[in-house]
């Protein structure tokens, strides 16, 4: 079986929030405060997103903030706004099945590409949640930012 990496190229803050969260089996770090410039105090839901390379075939973890939709959840795949997509959108588009973790629970899920009014909604609910989605998508010129619905999986 292949170790799961935490994914490369994280920034530490990130680094540092993967530790806290798998250091106390989900308890510490599920739900992320942060203060961002102009804004109050954010506290904002946040799972650890397991894929598998697309091309090495390692498995990664990512920590993103997500919601819920009915029994599945959702993240979105902004990169801060960044011009293409993060690493994890493609190696989940090249194998959609991931392991997640929200708080001390662990599930395999499916995940796939939200579209049409289910994408809207799920926008809408995602900026509810971290604001700066906004700003990210107007950064991120002619890019529509995904919107990935993760489905749990028996």
């Amino acid at each position: 079986m292949t170790e799961t990496r935490i994914a490369p190229n994280l920034p530490q803050w990130m680094k540092d929030h993967v530790d806290r969260y798998l250091g106390s089996g989900g308890t510490d770090g599920h739900m992320y405060k942060i203060t961002l410039p102009n804004m109050p105090e954010l506290t904002v839901p946040s799972l650890l997103l397991t894929t598998t390379g697309r091309k090495s075939g390692q498995k990664y973890l990512f920590p993103l903030f997500y919601g819920r939709a009915g029994e599945s959840y959702f993240v979105i795949a902004s990169k801060g706004g960044a011009p293409e997509h993060p690493g994890w959108y493609a190696n989940l588009l090249a194998n959609p099945d991931v392991e997640i973790q929200v708080g001390t629970e662990k599930k395999r899920a499916r995940a796939r590409t939200a579209t049409g009014e289910e994408r809207a909604r799920l926008w809408d609910l995602g900026v509810g949640f971290w604001p700066p989605y906004t700003d990210y998508q107007k950064k991120s010129g002619a890019r529509q930012i995904p919107v990935v619905v993760l489905d749990p999986v028996a």
